[in-house]
C-alpha cells in the first residue's frame, strides 16, 4: 500500500460533516428524535473542535413529502446553530444508493455520515468516528447498534473488520467520490453497503467498527424477538444477494442461489430470480472484480464471519 495522508486535517482546520438519510414514509416524531440527538452530538464535536460544522441533509424517497416547508424552517430554527438542516423531495423511490449518491452529488463538507433516518445517536459518537482518520489506511469508520448489534465479527484490539453497515457509517468525502460512490445501477435498497467497504478495501483502506460510538437502531421485532422485513426487503435482499456474488467474481454462487430461488424459494425470491436473469440475458450485469477472491467473503449466506448467530 502506497503511503497517504490521513484524511483530516494537521490541526489548522476542523473537519466538517454531512450526515445524509433517504426517508421513506418516516414519522416526523422519529425525524425529530434522531435531529434531536445529532445536535448534541454536533454540539460537543464543534466545542472539541474535533469539527467545524455538521449540516444534516434528508433525501425523501416518500410517494408524498414528509416534511413541509413549514415544517423545515421549524426544523432549521430550532436546531440551529448546532446544525445545518436540508431536504430534497426525490419525487420517485430512489432507494438507498441512488438517493445517497444524489445527496453526494452537492456535498461541500469533509466527511460524509451515511445513516438510517431511525438512528438515535450518543453524544460522543461524531467525535468517536472522526478520530479513526487520523490513520492514514482508514477508509471506512462504522458505529455500533443497539438493541440489536451486527454480528459480523471485528478485531477486538484494532477494530478492523470485512464490511461496514451503513445504518450510521462515516467516510471521507474524497474517498467516496473516488470510488464514485454507491452502485446504484446494481443495488437499490440491500448490499450497497457490503460492496462500498469491498471497494474501500480493495482501494488498500481499512473498514473499522468502532463500539464506542453507539447509536439506537429503532428495528422492529416480533413477539418471538424476529425482524419484521418488508415484502420489499424480502424481494431486494434476494435480488442483491445474486448481483452481490456475481460482481464479485462468485457466478457459480450467484447461479446456485438463482436456482435455488427458482425452484425452492418464495414468491419474492423467484421473482428476484426472475430479474437476476434478465439482467444476465440483456447483459445488464456488473463488472466482475476481485477474480482471485481477496477481497470479498461469502459462505453460508454471510459476507462476514460472524461472532454469534442471530
Amino acid at each position: 500500500m502506497s503511503e497517504r495522508q490521513s484524511f483530516l486535517t494537521d490541526g489548522t482546520k476542523c473537519p466538517s460533516v454531512q450526515v445524509q438519510s433517504i426517508l421513506y414514509n418516516n414519522s416526523l416524531e422519529a425525524i425529530e428524535r434522531s435531529l434531536a440527538s445529532m445536535a448534541r452530538s454536533a454540539e460537543l464535536a464543534i466545542f472539541a473542535k474535533a469539527c467545524s460544522k455538521v449540516q444534516v441533509y434528508f433525501g425523501d424517497s416518500s410517494p408524498l413529502p414528509c416534511i413541509d416547508e413549514e415544517k423545515l424552517e421549524d426544523l432549521q430554527k430550532r436546531f440551529a446553530p448546532a446544525l445545518e438542516v436540508k431536504y430534497q423531495f426525490f419525487g420517485e423511490n430512489a432507494g438507498s444508493a441512488r438517493g445517497h449518491n444524489r445527496l453526494a452529488k452537492e456535498v461541500e463538507t469533509d466527511f460524509l455520515l451515511i445513516q438510517n433516518p431511525d438512528v438515535v445517536v450518543s453524544p460522543r459518537l461524531l467525535e468517536q468516528l472522526l478520530a479513526h482518520f487520523a490513520t492514514p489506511e482508514v477508509g471506512m469508520v462504522e458505529a455500533k447498534q443497539l438493541p440489536i448489534e451486527h454480528p459480523k465479527e471485528y478485531n477486538p484490539v484494532t477494530g478492523e473488520t470485512i464490511w461496514a453497515t451503513t445504518a450510521c457509517a462515516m467516510i471521507p468525502v474524497p474517498l467516496f467520490e473516488r470510488l464514485g460512490g454507491f452502485d446504484a445501477a446494481s443495488f437499490f435498497l440491500y448490499c450497497d453497503d457490503v460492496d462500498f467497504s469491498w471497494l474501500v478495501r480493495r482501494a488498500g483502506y481499512k473498514v473499522i467498527f468502532q463500539p464506542a460510538a453507539v447509536v439506537f437502531h429503532d428495528k422492529r421485532l416480533s413477539d418471538t424477538g424476529d425482524w419484521l422485513p418488508s415484502a420489499a426487503e424480502h424481494y431486494y435482499s434476494a435480488e442483491a444477494a445474486m448481483i452481490l456474488a456475481y460482481k464479485w467474481s462468485r457466478e457459480d454462487l450467484a447461479e446456485a442461489i438463482c436456482d435455488h430461488f427458482t425452484h425452492h424459494g418464495s414468491d419474492h425470491q423467484k421473482k428476484a430470480a426472475r430479474e437476476f436473469e434478465r439482467r444476465r440475458n440483456q447483459n445488464l450485469l456488473p463488472e466482475q472484480l476481485d477474480p482471485h477472491h481477496e477481497i470479498a467473503y461469502f459462505s453460508e449466506n454471510l459476507y462476514s464471519k460472524h461472532r454469534y448467530a442471530l
